[in-house]
């Protein structure tokens, strides 16, 4: 079964099913009003009729009534005229006076009572010369005393001569009625409408608020204010597990750099010990493991500093500056591993806002993964094209579509695969790019090897003072090698 998933939408498909009932149903009970009103009307008039035609019925002195209406009072009650008819009843039913039509509406069935009565019929046409065949009546007997004697006046109107102007009314009601509901019932759903989207808007901005809380924004909290009565039990418990959830992210963050700083003392002692070996060999194995081992404890630090990073509002970073740098760095690690090292930069400054520091690392972690990777004797690419894409390309075996989107997840490792990270680099990548919203992404390339991409958005004009930015560049050569 079709179910809407927006609540926005669920009230306006009831608004609009309730308009669609009320648009029917409304005009239906407005058309029984007028039946009844029409009917009362009609009821009111017979009563009238009844009560003219008895005020001119007397009683003469030989006991024998007489009945002398007016010329015009004969015409509206004769065959002619055919609308109305009358008949004059006494104490047994029998025919006092009649009009001269009233041979038809003789024919109904009638009990004399104390009360007025009201009836309808369908007569048929006794005289077959006239051919009128049958027609509906709508009468009434009323009950009269003159001079202590009671009589009944009948009084009956052929409904094929109905009074025009109700009939004109009750016939086209329903067309009449309907192009002044429709509109009106349209109105009323576009002032719903609006109504509604007034009156979801805080939950609309409540929704917008809640989608920027993660793990690098847990301080946000949904206004209790701003929401509806109804609402705000909900928003406060969603604020309270908020506030465990950042308690809980602040405990693990203060955890991590506490037991990284804690490590950093007994690596140190460590490598210190080990320079004190006898055994060449053994030195060198535990000096690699150690170098490892502190490689991890930093980029835990990193974590837990990256965690609370922002970019402010004044920081600006040349991002030419930043290869530069990193080059820089990775060169010696290249130089070790007789591997090399090639930046190609504008010659010019490209400055964004951002985080030198921060970006400093995040290409650093880039590049020291491409070192990782790539063949011996082949060179790592650092470029940085003049529209502020960072570039870091290798010559290693490449990453399988299917491990694209997880190798940036924390502690990520390809399964059966020997590793010498923690699988830390590269999240801490994606966090620096998440801070100053930009993006990075990884591709293979057609000449073999991973190229991963850096990309920002929040340029900054070239005009800008250099004061801002929190690192200085440091000259590099365009191709760093082992020589």
């Amino acid at each position: 079964m079709f179910q809407l998933k927006s609540i926005f939408a669920k009230i306006i498909a009831l608004h609009i099913i309730a308009i669609g009932a009320a648009s029917v149903f409304m005009p239906m009970a407005l058309f029984f009003l007028l039946e009844s009103a029409a009917t009362d009307l009609q009821h009111g008039s017979l009563t009238e009729n009844a009560g003219i035609v008895s005020h001119y019925l007397s009683r003469r002195e030989d006991g024998t009534w007489a009945l002398d209406l007016p010329q015009h009072l004969q015409l509206l009650f004769s065959e002619s005229y055919g609308r109305y008819s009358y008949l004059i009843l006494d104490e047994s039913g029998g025919v006092l006076f009649a009009s001269s039509g009233a041979q038809v509406s003789s024919a109904v069935e009638r009990t004399l009572e104390n009360e007025p009565q009201f009836f309808k019929g369908v007569l048929e046409d006794s005289d077959q010369d006239t051919n009128r065949g049958s027609s509906a009546i709508v009468g009434a007997i009323i009950p009269q005393e003159i001079d202590g004697r009671k009589i009944w006046v009948e009084v009956t109107q052929d409904l094929s001569h109905r009074d025009v102007l109700i009939d004109d009314i009750v016939s086209s009601f329903f067309y009449r009625v309907g192009w002044i509901v429709a509109p009106i019932f349209l109105l009323l759903l576009a002032i719903d409408v609006a109504i509604f989207r007034r009156a979801l808007r805080p939950l609309q901005h409540a929704s917008e608020m809640a989608a920027q809380i993660g793990p690098a924004r847990t301080e946000v909290r949904l206004p209790i204010d701003e929401m509806p009565i109804e609402i705000r039990p909900l928003v406060r418990t969603i604020n309270e597990a908020l506030d465990r959830l950042e308690s809980g992210f602040r405990i693990q963050r203060e955890f991590t750099a506490d037991a990284a700083h804690e490590l950093r003392t007994p690596l140190a002692i460590l490598n210190a010990r080990i320079d004190t070996l006898d055994d060449p060999k053994l030195a060198k194995d535990l000096r690699r493991d150690v170098t490892v081992m502190t490689r991890v404890v930093t980029q835990l630090l990193d974590i837990a500093e990256l965690e609370n990073f922002t970019v402010g509002e004044n920081d600006a970073a040349d991002l030419t500056a930043v290869c530069e740098e990193a080059a820089e760095f990775l060169a010696r690690l290249a130089l070790m591993q007789k591997k090399h090292i090639a930046l190609a930069v504008p010659d010019h400054p490209i400055l964004i806002r951002g985080n030198a520091e921060a970006l400093f690392r995040a290409v650093r972690n880039v590049g020291e993964n491409a070192i990782k990777h790539t063949a011996p004797d082949t060179t790592v690419e650092i470029s940085l094209t003049p529209d502020g894409a960072i570039s870091v390309s290798d010559h290693g075996p490449g990453i399988s579509a299917q491990h694209r989107h997880l190798i940036f997840q924390r502690f990520w490792r390809v399964k059966g695969q020997r590793a010498t990270g923690a699988g830390l680099g590269l999240s801490i990548v994606r966090r620096v790019m998440e801070a100053h919203n930009g993006t990075v992404s990884v591709e293979n390339r057609e000449a073999g090897g991973a190229e991963f991409t850096l990309k920002f958005k929040h340029f900054l004009p070239p005009t800008i003072e250099t004061k801002h930015m929190q690192r200085e560049s440091v000259p590099t050569a365009g191709l760093l090698s082992p020589g």
